[in-house]
């Protein structure tokens, strides 16, 4: 008979991430964000960087109409009530449908906190955007807000379906985005960098103590749904193991 408990039916691997190591690696990379941050600020008081400049030449001198529709694409689907609630709310209503609670919780959390964060490090840092916009933005340019909620959604789904078509999927979403904020304008090279640092690292702070049940829920889903009716056992090792 199938366990219901979502801890009882994860593997050992999935447990042990609630441990030191990978809370470790989530700080480190938030730990980098603000090094990044305050870097920028420090150097001629928020003006862009090398790799900045050149990055927006490249740029410039690559302008075509396809590029800025998939640019404005982009800017669209990750601005406004699109991003802030209609794609996560259809997210955390498809995952409570297939039965995945601690998943929506766990998408619910880090994309709140990612918001917020991106917002406190807006204020934090001030930094100057760029003078070429081409689009309507609010204030501060470091972090990217639409590049960080692209990462933490991206890797969340990666970690909740860990299959390869999903990351390569996420991976693709999150460098288009990427690109198209520092196409279209909006943002430096290193605002991108450091917002898609920001949002891997809230992802993998926030798993650390929800990954058991992470995990578990999804082998009790699987297991469900492929009829199979003996016990999980903690230990039992599988090609997709969540982190």
């Amino acid at each position: 008979m199938v366990k219901k408990h979502p801890e009882a039916a994860a593997t050992e691997r999935a447990r042990r991430v609630r441990r030191f190591w990978p809370l470790l690696s989530g700080l480190v990379a938030l730990g980098l964000v603000v090094a990044l941050g305050a870097l920028i600020v420090v150097r001629d008081h928020g003006m862009p960087l090398a790799v900045d400049t050149f990055w927006m030449t490249v740029l410039s001198d690559s302008r075509n109409p396809l590029w800025q529709s998939v640019s404005l694409v982009m800017n669209y689907l990750g601005a406004g009530v699109v991003a802030s609630f209609i794609v996560p709310g259809a997210i955390i209503i498809a995952l409570l449908l297939i039965k995945r609670p601690w998943g929506a919780l766990y998408f619910t959390i880090a994309t709140v906190v990612t918001g917020g964060s991106v917002q406190l490090l807006k204020h934090l840092f001030a930094r100057t955007r760029p003078d070429t916009i081409l689009v309507t933005v609010d204030f501060g340019s470091f972090p990217s807000g639409h590049v960080a909620n692209a990462a933490v959604m991206a890797f969340v789904l990666s970690i909740l379906f860990p299959r390869v078509w999903v990351w390569i999927a996420a991976s693709v979403y999150t460098v288009v985005m990427m690109l198209s904020r520092t196409y279209l304008g909006a943002h430096w090279l290193t605002d991108t960098v450091g917002a898609l640092l920001l949002g891997i690292g809230i992802a993998v702070v926030v798993a650390a103590p929800l990954a058991a049940k992470i995990d578990g829920e999804r082998r009790i889903r699987k297991r469900s749904h492929s009829g199979r009716v003996r016990d999980l056992q903690p230990s039992e090792a599988s090609s997709d193991e969540t982190i």
